[in-house]
């Protein structure tokens, strides 16, 4: 299988695009420790005509009880955000964030999801910059879009059930996108409990990148990711994380390496963790 035509655009690809008109800039930085910072960054300086995308509020929807900390944006939501943004079918959407696209691989993922198309700016903000291109600060305003009825394919996702009955019959491999002191339960900053769903191979997010914070060449992807899977089939992978978030950089950094679809867990970790009876494994 062969990498997809476009996944990835570089700063000054995107700032012909940008300039012509064909497409929308969408902005994701986003702390999970300081909610806020990630919008007032945006303030102080993005890219000139980009929108906010605001992880808790356009890209997620409230939790509860029984969720993730992030759980998926319903339908109408997600369209209402990509209205604000003056989205349209005509346009492409390009999503950033600091450096990683940690953040940002989120919202690419559920313009897959809601069959809609984007691509992430390689090497994030940070590439902008080093490229010489100016930034512009403030608010960016814009008259909505008609956004067309979005509907969602059940098929790029896994849901806790699935993992469950995969436990005792092996049909799917987890690939968990967290740290590797998270991952193991030595540390754990964000849930109430430690650890990871038993079975899951540990693929920090990270590992992706190439030291400019640019995604490595798919070739290198491509023999990372079959060494980790060890001869299993990569239409067996569901990916997961914390909160279902950078789980989509691994699934887009798959894409990318030319192995095809793979499947989210989206409520990850901290929805496992919500049913004390669902198991728990430690260590590496």
């Amino acid at each position: 299988m062969s990498a997809p035509a476009e996944l990835l655009v570089a700063p000054e690809r995107l700032k012909r695009l940008l300039a012509s008109g064909s497409c929308v800039a969408a902005d994701c930085r986003y702390d999970l420790g300081k909610p806020g910072a990630g919008r007032q960054s945006f303030l102080g300086g993005h890219i000139p005509g980009a929108h906010y995308a605001d992880l808790g509020s356009d890209l997620s929807s409230p939790v509860t009880s029984t969720s993730g900390r992030h759980p998926l944006p319903s339908p109408a939501a997600f369209a209402d955000f990509l209205s604000r943004i003056a989205w349209t079918r005509k346009v492409l959407l390009v999503a950033y964030d600091e450096r990683n696209n940690a953040i940002a691989a989120r919202l690419w993922w559920l313009m897959r999801y809601f069959g809609c198309a984007a691509v992430l700016l390689d090497g994030g903000l940070e590439a902008w910059t080093r490229a010489g291109l100016t930034l512009e600060a403030g608010s960016t305003s814009c008259a909505p879009t008609a956004v067309p009825r979005l509907q969602p394919d059940a098929s790029l996702t896994a849901v806790a059930a699935d993992i469950v009955s995969s436990l005792a019959r092996p049909s799917l491999t987890l690939v968990d996108a967290r740290a590797p002191e998270r991952f193991s339960g030595d540390v754990e900053p964000l849930d109430t409990r430690a650890g990871h769903i038993p079975g899951a191979l540990n693929r920090p997010l990270g590992l992706n990148l190439d030291s400019s914070g640019c995604f490595k060449a798919p070739a290198g992807l491509k023999q990372e990711f079959e060494a980790l899977l060890n001869h299993r089939s990569p239409a067996s992978v569901v990916h997961s994380c914390g909160s279902g978030v950078t789980a989509c950089h691994n699934r887009f950094a798959m894409e990318l390496a030319g192995l095809g679809t793979t499947r989210v867990y989206p409520g990850s970790w901290s929805e496992w963790i919500r049913d004390p009876l669902r198991p728990i494994e430690t260590g590496r």
